[in-house]
């Protein structure tokens, strides 16, 4: 049994690893040739959603999910419903030139796409991706392209970031990249738990870290399921390639993540926050991180957090399955397994919690960053405008789509989001609901979807429209708007609260961390797992300071220091 789990924990520090040896290098080569000349005459039209006379291909590097199971039968990423709108309203043909699973395997060949100088059109980057490839001078300024055919609420959208979103793309005062917004909401990392579990073995919702742990007990060895077995599962766990917790790169939206048992501790690892003192400091090498990371390898220990955390393919297949009581992260649950639980299980009722607490009583939560994906276009390809009609569409007909079938799959996805969309949404919804608002009062320019919800609500939410626990709602009336609505009145009531708010100094890498980042990040990944897993000792932790400081740490720390004055 013991060789058994040394063989997880090696797999599981593998695949949790970031794929970063390509992102190391950066392409010598010049930038390609223009691609062939599309038919004379297709000429763009100046309106931000014109059709092109003939058609047009854009070759698109593509993020999968092979998770999905939303596509109809005959239907693939290149070819749906959503490829066949854009067709039918730009005549562009979506091509993808490369697909490759989200997550890790993505990145890895977003990296080798760049160390090769082999780029498709168009794709989805990161910050460190979009840095590395304006270097090599391998992408397309878009600074006209944007200033001509960016939509109206895609400008006022950006704009709600006060100038972040165009800071994080914009080199030597030119615009390389189209950068997402994103609702603050999906900054903020919460409990998510099956309170009819509660409800049956006669407990209150956790509020601290030892309330968490005796909830956690409770799930694992008291039969809540009710099926006599001991199969049971306090926490889940990243999965196979996920992360222990978000980080300044990748701040927003880690599902399966610890993020808020580390926030409870005030240990906030991956972001730069300011010290005692003023100064910039890496949450990582702090000793409130020990201390979260001694908690989380004594939960591990005692069985609490799934023994499968790192090597389990798919962590959502334990909500799915109502094996286990409890995870962390987003509002956006009902997209998330929560369908599919609901399906298998009608009376699970998960239910969402600003929590654990610190120890005064607080919420405390690292904060994202409202842009860090970017659409790149490739320098040479000769219509850089067919890149934001297509944006420019989903902007503007999310509404109006079938979004049953996984968002994930049209062509070209951005996600854009007032800063303050959700928080609008749910509290118009609560007046809709209250008779105070009527649906054709809420259509707002950057709201997309606000309208729509609005009309839509009644048709899931069952009366008391004051209670949302999920026996007051009907799935099977329209499972998509469900996943919504649900999302929206649970996964936001606990944002409704004030709630201390931790912003990182950076969310873009300094000079050093080009050449030294990713030595550094692949040692603090392996530490913290083999900590958390039982492999090394806590103590491991401060080799692991020393170790990080002297190899480059202590020389961005101090970039970050300049870079945030």
């Amino acid at each position: 049994m013991r060789r058994k789990t040394k063989a997880g924990i090696q797999i599981a520090l593998a695949a949790m690893l970031v794929v970063i040896t390509a992102c190391s290098n950066t392409a010598k080569e010049e930038a390609k040739p223009a691609a062939p000349k599309q038919e004379a005459g297709n000429a763009a039209s100046a309106d931000p959603f014109g059709k092109y006379d003939k058609p047009l291909t854009v070759n698109i590097g593509k993020e999968v999910d092979p998770t999905d199971k939303t596509l109809p039968t005959g239907d693939t990423p290149e070819s749906n419903q959503y490829t066949k709108y854009v067709k039918e309203n730009l005549n562009i043909d979506s091509k993808m030139t490369w697909q490759a699973a989200k997550g890790k395997d993505y990145d890895q060949k977003v990296n080798l796409s760049i160390a090769s100088n082999d780029l498709p059109d168009t794709m989805i980057v990161n910050d460190t991706q979009l840095r590395q490839m304006v270097k090599a001078g391998q992408i397309a300024d878009l600074t006209e392209v944007y200033n001509k055919f960016a939509s109206p609420t895609m400008k006022s959208i950006i704009d709600t970031t006060k100038g972040q979103a165009m800071k994080a793309v914009t080199f030597n005062g030119k615009m390389m990249a189209i950068p997402n917004v994103t609702a603050e909401a999906d900054m903020v990392h919460m409990m998510w738990i099956r309170k009819d579990w509660l409800d049956k073995l006669g407990l209150e919702v956790p509020k601290t870290l030892d309330d968490l742990e005796k909830v956690a007990k409770a799930f694992v060895e008291k039969d809540p399921d009710g099926n006599g077995k001991a199969d049971t599962i306090g926490i889940t766990g990243p999965q196979l390639g996920g992360l222990i917790n978000a980080n300044f790169i990748t701040p927003n939206n880690n599902n399966y993540g610890f993020d808020p048992i580390f926030s409870a501790f005030h240990s906030y690892p991956g972001f730069w926050v300011k010290g005692a003192d003023g100064k910039a400091i890496y949450g990582s090498i702090q000793p409130e991180t020990k201390q979260a990371l001694a908690k989380l390898s004594e939960l591990y220990a005692k069985g609490l957090i799934d023994k499968e955390m790192g090597v389990r393919k798919d962590a959502s297949e334990l909500i799915k399955s109502g094996k286990s009581g409890i995870w962390f992260g987003m509002w956006w649950g009902g997209y998330g397994p929560l369908g599919d639980a609901i399906k298998n299980d009608p009376k699970a009722n998960w239910q969402a919690y600003a929590v654990p607490l610190d120890a005064k009583g607080e919420f405390t939560p690292h904060m994202g960053t409202p842009s860090n994906r970017f659409v790149v276009v490739r320098k040479g390809y000769e219509h850089p405008e067919a890149v934001f009609k297509i944006l420019n569409l989903l902007l503007r007909d999310e509404s109006k789509l079938d979004v049953k079938v996984s968002l994930d799959n049209y062509p070209l996805r951005l996600v854009y989001a007032p800063m303050d969309e959700m928080d609008v949404t749910y509290k118009m919804l609560k007046e809709v609901l209250a008779g105070t608002k009527k649906p054709e009062e809420l259509d707002l320019p950057g709201y997309k979807l606000l309208k729509a919800d609005a009309q839509n609500v009644k048709k899931v939410k069952l009366e008391p429209y004051d209670k949302v626990d999920v026996q007051y709602w009907n799935p099977t009336a329209d499972m998509g708007v469900w996943k919504r609505m649900y999302s929206t009145f649970v996964g936001m009531a606990p944002l409704q609260q004030p709630f201390k708010k931790t912003y990182s100094l950076t969310y873009s890498q300094t000079k050093t961390m080009e050449g030294k980042w990713a030595t550094l990040d692949k040692m603090e990944k392996e530490t913290f797992l083999k900590i958390i897993m039982g492999a090394a000792p806590i103590d491991t932790f401060d080799q692991f300071v020393q170790d990080w400081k002297k190899q480059g740490g202590d020389q961005i720390t101090a970039e970050v220091e300049e870079g945030s004055k």
